[in-house]
């Protein structure tokens, strides 16, 4: 079997300058107390026991933090009123956040501070989502559809469009364009969304063109994996979303002579290349 794997597939720089930070602080605060991460650091099951193994405990809440701990704020990013209650106790903070999450949350907040109502393209529940609405002073809506975007829209309001850093662009775009076209509507247009999501996307697609199957490795709760899967979905070939080798469908994948493998950004390069061999060895 032929198998073709995208360039960048796995881990992206947000994600690994979250893990280092985590690692480095397992290495200096070992036997010196509990470490705590606020909500998953990575949407990836697999890492996450992999830690909660080596002592890490998730946090729901700062309440949950006992003083004297460290927590690490995970690489989405958290609500400002999260964050203000954290730095209110006494414990120790390591903020992970990705650099393209951390600006957007600028973005976001020096456009709406000027009276603009946020028009945010993205999941309502995910937890970079929640953060980012946090920052918008003017109040803000969501959207994940067309529809929905232009069902919202008032006649006298100022608005500013962003994004889940994890959205599809070329989406983006289109919806960009179209709300620039009314002459009523007064928007500004703020680039969130992260070139390394850009950029996986492109590459799945130029891969899925190649092939006759597309294997996607990550977590199911990761919101880029998933839109690499609708990504290779498009182009109409068959698409398998899986998080680990032992979930592979042998039998189905054995049918095709020619396969496309990608992954999300959350997914470490040792599963990629677990699934990767064993495609290899059908």
């Amino acid at each position: 079997m032929k198998v073709i794997r995208a360039e960048t597939a796995g881990f992206c720089m947000g994600v690994e300058l979250a893990l280092k930070k985590l690692d480095l602080l397992l290495e200096e605060r070992s036997g010196k107390g509990p470490i705590y991460i606020l909500g998953p650091i990575i949407h990836n099951p697999q890492v996450l026991a992999e830690y909660a193994a080596k002592g890490v405990i998730t946090a729901k809440s700062p309440e949950d933090i006992p003083a004297g701990a460290s927590v690490v704020i995970r690489a989405h990013g958290v609500p400002k009123d999260i964050e203000e209650r954290l730095r209110r106790r006494d414990v120790t903070i390591v903020d992970a956040t990705c650099p393209k999450v951390k600006k957007a949350q600028v973005l976001i907040a020096r456009s709406t501070a000027e009276g603009r109502k946020l028009l945010l393209y993205g999941e309502e529940s995910h937890p970079e989502v929640k953060g980012l609405l946090s920052y918008a002073a003017a109040g803000a809506h969501v959207f994940d559809d067309r529809a929905a975007l232009f069902g919202m829209l008032a006649k006298d309001e100022k608005y500013c469009l962003a994004s889940q850093t994890t959205q599809d662009l070329v989406t983006f775009e289109a919806l960009a364009g179209e709300l620039g076209e009314l002459p009523e509507v007064d928007l500004v247009v703020l680039n969130t969304i992260c070139d390394a999501t850009k950029l996986r996307q492109d590459e799945a697609t130029s891969v899925a063109d190649e092939v006759a199957l597309m294997v996607v490795v990550g977590g199911f709760n990761s919101g880029n994996t998933r839109r690499l899967v609708q990504v290779v979905a498009s182009r109409m070939i068959p698409c398998l979303h899986v998080e680990t080798v032992e979930a592979l469908p042998l039998e189905e994948i054995s049918r095709f002579d020619c396969v496309g493998l990608t992954a999300g950004a959350s997914t470490p390069k040792k599963m990629i290349d677990e699934v990767e061999a064993c495609l290899k060895r059908l």
